[in-house]
């Protein structure tokens, strides 16, 4: 890990847009090309990204719609199963030595807990067990080892994924904050486990956990927001994102 990371002002986006942010980062921090990077996002509408290696889904999924627009479906280049977006605030890490895939899930997510700890929230690694939710589909229907849960109910606030390139890795992760219960239902067919959780705005949320990432990883965070140059080449790899293909959901 380096001494200076790069910090991304926070954006609001479609999901093929952040996905495509994400995934050029990491690129040029794989080429040597970027420094490690924290940044934090919001959707700027209701979004199901679905885990690199999943390949089948409910055939439903192609007609959903919400507020009279259909819903996208975004691959992410991370792992794990669907999550729904776009009441949630998600984190991204890229950086470098951080050792095995468990090992650095343990050490990129002791920046969470600080902050949380620093709002009054205690969370917990999850234990690979189901947090109450039917659907398999759903990522939050389980809080795995690599997952934070609430310490005291176990209610899953932050579900995390990660995709490694030698030593250099991505993660990424959605934080619960207020799910639409009814678009939540009318997707996995349950209402949401919502956490419950000290009034906050995202502004105050973000900068406690900013803070948290410097004081935990001992880093200096240069804010840069992205350039022209590199919104043009994540423009185009966003065409990529959204799923243009759906043949593989289930029927």
């Amino acid at each position: 890990m380096g001494d200076r990371w790069r910090l991304i002002p926070t954006l609001n986006e479609s999901g093929a847009v952040q996905m495509a942010i994400d995934r050029w980062l990491f690129e040029q921090h794989v080429q040597a090309a970027g420094p490690p990077v924290l940044r934090f996002y919001t959707w700027s509408e209701p979004t199901i990204s679905l885990g690199f290696h999943q390949r089948r889904y409910p055939a439903a999924w192609e007609q959903l719609q919400w507020a009279d627009r259909p819903i996208p479906l975004v691959r992410r280049p991370t792992g794990g199963r669907a999550v729904l977006h776009g009441d949630d605030l998600t984190y991204a890490v890229i950086g470098s030595q951080f050792g095995n895939r468990r090992d650095a899930y343990c050490r990129i997510c002791r920046f969470l807990i600080a902050g949380w700890q620093a709002l009054g929230v205690e969370l917990r690694f999850g234990e690979g067990r189901s947090v109450g939710l039917r659907n398999q589909a759903n990522c939050f229907a389980l809080a795995t080892d690599a997952d934070l849960v609430l310490a005291d109910g176990g209610e899953k606030l932050i579900g995390s994924a990660q995709y490694l390139r030698g030593v250099a890795v991505l993660q990424h992760g959605s934080i619960a904050l207020h799910p639409n219960r009814s678009l939540h239902d009318q997707i996995f067919g349950t209402e949401p486990l919502e956490p419950r959780l000290p009034p906050l705005s995202r502004s105050h949320l973000v900068a406690t956990l900013t803070q948290a990432a410097r004081d935990t990883f001992s880093i200096e965070l240069e804010e840069q927001p992205l350039s022209d140059r590199e919104w043009a080449a994540i423009r185009a790899l966003a065409q990529e994102q959204e799923l243009p293909d759906r043949s593989r959901a289930d029927r």
